[in-house]
């Protein structure tokens, strides 16, 4: 097994030596951080092992104690999820935080309306209504998200569909950083293909995805890098292409040492996507 590293140049964002506390508990333990530009960067590990606290400081939602976050080689610190969010990063947690009584439209818009230009806008505070329709509706077109309607309110989307508008909205805003947090953990595995494809979408048109899964078949289906992480820090990047599932898993608890040099075959391409999962 080789570990795989980014060059500094080509990467888009970087963290290191991360650490936070709570008390007594140790949540990231000089946690290192490399995420290429468009890439799709797999992170996993076992329950507790840091990966929410590693992609929380990322995305602003939590603050380390020390350590440095770099976005497109530039020095950032980010106190605030909005702070993040408006250097180009946006992140999708398991509970979507969609409005499910508003449309697709007023979801892929909340918080970010467009107004009407001149008087009708900064005056009157008159919302574009049209406008946003018609970016929502090429934006679900361009990642291939198929709805009936983007007037549809989301309580009546399955749960694919749902996943898809939370993705093309971080999409949407994401210039730089998409984050996804087991955006097929509630899905079935025709509607996590779906979602699957969507993420490859993103990569293609230039995104950098971080994909946090407990789904190892998927991670080898979609990943071009796996960041294992354990005890509050990464233990190792691997390629899936040349090493073996079991032993990222092996990683992952600690039954494998991170230099360890193991003899791997690459994951069969096309391979199916069971609802095999590291609990």
């Amino acid at each position: 097994m080789t570990p795989v590293s980014a060059t500094v140049s080509g990467l888009a964002m970087r963290a290191i030596g991360l650490t936070k506390h709570y008390g007594q508990v140790v949540a990231m333990d000089g946690a290192d951080f490399e995420l290429a530009r468009g890439e799709i960067l797999a992170v996993v590990g076992d329950n507790g092992a840091g990966k929410s606290t590693l992609i929380k400081a990322l995305a602003g939602a939590l603050v380390p104690d020390s350590g440095q976050v770099y976005l497109d080689g530039e020095p950032v610190r980010f106190s605030s999820p909005l702070e993040a969010r408006l250097a180009g990063i946006e992140t999708v947690y398991q509970d979507l935080a969609v409005a499910t009584q508003l449309d697709i439209t007023q979801n892929m818009f909340l918080g970010r309306e467009l107004r009407k230009p001149g008087v009708l806008g900064s005056v009157l505070r008159q919302l574009d209504k049209k406008r946003m329709r018609q970016q929502a509706a090429e934006q679900m077109h361009n990642l291939g998200v198929q709805v009936q309607s983007i007037r549809h309110a989301i309580e009546t989307l399955s749960g694919g569909q749902r996943q898809a508008v939370a993705v093309a909205r971080a999409a949407t805003w994401g210039r730089k950083v998409v984050m996804l947090d087991e955006p097929t953990a509630a899905l079935g595995v025709r509607e996590s293909h779906q979602v699957l494809d969507l993420i490859r979408r993103l990569r293609d048109r230039g995104r950098s995805v971080v994909l946090i899964s407990h789904s190892m078949p998927e991670v080898f289906a979609i990943a071009d890098r796996i960041h294992v992480h354990r005890l509050g820090r990464r233990a190792a990047i691997v390629s899936p292409k040349t090493t073996a599932m079991s032993d990222v898993v092996a990683l992952m608890t600690g039954a494998l040492p991170s230099d360890a040099v193991v003899s791997a075959a690459p994951a069969p391409a096309g391979a199916p996507i069971s609802d095999q999962r590291v609990q």
